[in-house]
């Protein structure tokens, strides 16, 4: 009888294992995910709502538009560009040809950045709590329901727009045994902080307090986020993060900076300047 194994692709031929099987489908999930975002929001993402984060993009030095690399990466970006649904530049002296590259700035980690935070960034998750803080759409949440182990991931979002989004996902795909979404600020949020062993914060009040704002959620998180040798991860680094703001934060007695290995990934699509705004901080 004639082996049909040719027409038949068999799972251990073409999977390394059963794992590599398991992270393609969740590769897959994620962008599913994705999809039903973009088909629930506008092509920028940013809801009227957010009156602070409208206005400061606008503000930025060079013309920057907000294009969530959660929901487009680079290729849909540049199938967007051939339909002329976006462009990557802009005119300098409107009608004539000098153009200049459009800044480009994401809320959300893209898919290859999830991926770095969960697979290379962290330790095994087994019986750990994450907090997100400022869950927006939610992506930190589900990466970490898909990549990782952690027995409970928290989104804190003030956003109720933003909420009801991450809702919708969670009940869609199933993940509400380990994924919980607070309507709130992070500032009445003091116990959570205390108990969480993986904190995650990624451009998360730059764009969306004022300054004085920005300063009391910092004050708060660095008096509640205390647990020794639980993990920080920020984009950008804390420095960044505090550096034009009236606070009275000392790093060296609360965080040592981990090194990452930003060179994890052989691809030559891989967005190294992105990856280089990662930072992780073991709490002291």
């Amino acid at each position: 009888m004639e082996n049909n194994q040719g027409d038949l692709p068999l799972l251990g031929k073409n999977y390394g294992d059963f794992d590599e099987f398991t992270q393609d489908n969740n590769d897959i999930m994620l962008k599913n995910i994705a999809e039903d975002l973009r088909n629930s929001l506008p092509l920028d993402t940013m809801l009227s709502s957010e009156h602070l984060a409208l206005q400061k993009i606008q503000q930025q030095p060079e013309p920057t538009v907000h294009v969530d690399a959660f929901l487009y990466d680079e290729d849909f970006i540049d199938s967007l560009c051939e339909e002329g649904k976006m462009s990557r530049n802009y005119c300098m002296v409107c009608g004539s040809h000098q153009t200049a590259p459009l800044g480009f700035i994401s809320h959300s980690f893209s898919l290859m950045e999830l991926k770095f935070i969960y697979q290379h960034v962290l330790p095994d998750l087994s019986g750990k709590v994450l907090v997100d803080v400022g869950s927006r759409l939610g992506t930190v949440l589900y990466g970490g329901y898909l990549y990782s182990s952690a027995l409970q991931l928290y989104g804190v979002e003030l956003n109720g727009d933003f909420c009801q989004l991450q809702e919708m996902v969670i009940k869609k795909y199933q993940f509400t045994d380990r994924v919980k979404v607070l309507h709130a600020d992070i500032c009445t949020q003091g116990s959570l902080l205390q108990n969480a062993d993986v904190i995650i914060m990624n451009n998360v009040f730059e764009y969306f307090l004022d300054e004085a704002e920005q300063a009391r959620a910092w004050e708060y998180i660095s008096r509640h986020v205390r647990k020794q040798g639980s993990l920080l991860v920020t984009v950008p680094s804390l420095e960044d993060s505090l550096s034009g703001l009236q606070v009275n934060i000392q790093l060296s007695p609360w965080v040592e900076e981990v090194p990452l290995n930003y060179d994890v990934y052989s691809e030559k699509d891989i967005d190294r300047e992105a990856l280089e705004q990662i930072h992780l901080y073991k709490i002291l």
